[in-house]
């Protein structure tokens, strides 16, 4: 078997197991760190398809960012364990009965496309050595897909005005800032000079 086989079916497993433990382990901090390993996996995967440009991006966005917002929202919300605990036997036999499910129609979708054959998931072909994963995605992101782009951007915009919108609280009794009236300040309203009588020495 070729080595780059070998790597493959060994981050394909990591991945597997990391996501099967991301729903299955009770503490939601040891969940966040599985799928941590989940999101390495799949990086290194996508390095063995030399697609470089979205195994950094994974890294660097939900690694590097994401996930760690989700740890300090897990650790500063101080979940309690316990009463997650107490359901879990009770609705184990549904639980199961429903991935049997799931799985089984799953296998069933691949099967019937012949997602099983040995060119259905052939090698890619390797590229030249001035090949770059990145000005690949970016001419077709910027030229096929670049009114979808476009329109996700402004969603997201949406999204982030909405969300300030929503939390901005007018309180009474806050101090704000008039940038407008600091810019136009002049230098005799910056400092006052007061004049004080000297205080008499104590002990004299």
């Amino acid at each position: 078997m070729p080595i780059y086989e070998i790597v493959f079916y060994m981050f394909s497993l990591v991945m597997l197991a990391a996501a099967v433990m991301v729903i299955s382990v009770r503490n939601p901090v040891y969940a966040a760190l599985y799928l941590v390993l989940t999101f390495f996996s799949a990086a290194a995967i996508w390095m063995l398809l030399e697609a470089e440009f979205l195994a950094i991006v994974l890294i660097v966005v939900y690694v590097g960012a994401v996930m760690v917002l989700f740890l300090f929202v897990v650790m500063m919300l101080d979940i309690n364990v316990e009463p997650l605990k107490e359901g879990f036997v009770r609705y184990l036999p549904a639980g199961i009965l429903v991935a049997v499910l799931m799985a089984a129609e799953l296998l069933v979708v691949l099967w019937s496309k012949s997602r099983f054959e040995a060119g259905a998931y052939p090698i890619p072909a390797s590229h030249a050595a001035d090949y770059s994963n990145t000005k690949a995605v970016g001419e077709l992101l910027f030229t096929n897909y670049l009114l979808a782009f476009e329109v996700a951007g402004v969603i997201l915009l949406v999204a982030i005005v909405a969300a300030v919108a929503l939390t901005l609280r007018q309180r009474a009794g806050g101090h704000r800032q008039n940038p407008s009236l600091q810019v136009r300040v002049q230098r005799d309203e910056r400092i006052r000079l007061v004049k004080m009588k000297p205080e008499p020495r104590q002990g004299s």
